[in-house]
């Protein structure tokens, strides 16, 4: 058998999953880009158009550097890993594509699809945690060989994990950036159904993720036996001023009246805050 050569261009994560052989001995080859068709097994549901407009720029000028994966299917070519890079490259006005075209099959085309994704591009963090466990469902991946073979620790594989048991309000404010992934993680805590009554107070009050695990574990703890809290008459103008004092300290701040005055609650969360918040206040270092 003659000697086997390396697909030009591809990166160490991808070459380490592909068998390094293609029937045309050859590395990657120019395919029609109206001959491909879009994977329907893609993990990411969504692109970013401005960053799809600056890859497209950059092939616009250097052109493809890293090929597509394809499987060859009747009617053309079967995508199983590049969409940003094709949709880039129609935008930029190509008609064809460096592409390694191997014979996968329908298992095979899923598994390099995900772990391709996973390695290379930027989904949000629902699109992963998809991904895992569509990995961990369809080819019994534990989560010690999924985090080997995506390159991440095994901790933020689960902790990734963990968002699909979120409530899809939760989910959709993490999806669409409103929130982190660690605010996600915190407010998980809570019962699901009341996840998504956290979650308001949460994006409006801009809490960190400290202030929201702290926000959490307060709602956790059980209240005395026989205790009840007053309601609080609502006063705009005190609403006001607590907005403003709460965006000026960037913390949770609370006013209370009483018949001779009130106070102010500011809270903090570390001894960082803390020294932030001293030197916010007096002008000076702790």
């Amino acid at each position: 058998m003659s000697a086997i050569n390396r697909p030009l261009g591809l990166g160490r994560g991808l070459a380490a999953l592909i068998p390094q052989r293609s029937p045309q001995g050859g590395g990657s080859i120019e395919i029609p880009l109206e001959r491909i068709r879009e994977n329907p097994r893609q993990p990411r549901l969504r692109m970013d158009s401005d960053a799809l407009a600056t890859l497209a720029a950059s092939i616009r000028e250097h052109g493809v550097i890293q090929p597509i994966l394809v499987t060859e299917v009747l009617d053309g070519y079967q995508l199983v890993a590049g969409e940003r890079r094709v949709r880039a490259a129609r935008l930029a006005g190509l008609e064809r594509i460096p592409a390694v075209v191997r014979q996968l099959a329908d298992r095979e085309q899923l598994e390099l699809a995900l772990v391709e994704n996973l390695q290379r591009e930027d989904l949000d963090p629902l699109e992963s945690a998809r991904a895992y466990q569509q990995l961990i469902d369809e080819f019994g991946f534990t989560h010690e060989h999924l985090a080997e073979r995506v390159g991440r620790a095994r901790s933020t594989v689960a902790n990734t994990l963990r968002l699909l048991q979120l409530h899809p309000g939760v989910q959709a404010a993490v999806a669409e950036g409103t929130i982190t992934e660690g605010h996600g993680r915190a407010i998980g805590g809570l019962p699901i159904e009341l996840q998504a009554k956290v979650l308001p107070t949460v994006v409006e009050q801009d809490l960190s993720v400290r202030q929201t695990e702290e926000l959490v574990r307060r709602l956790r703890e059980p209240r005395p036996i026989g205790a009840t809290i007053a309601p609080r008459a609502t006063d705009p103008e005190l609403e006001r001023v607590e907005e403003d004092l709460r965006r000026a300290l960037g913390t949770k701040v609370r006013l209370a009246r009483s018949r001779r005055g009130g106070r102010i609650v500011i809270e903090f969360y570390s001894d960082e805050e803390l020294g932030r918040l001293y030197e916010r206040l007096i002008g000076g270092h702790a």
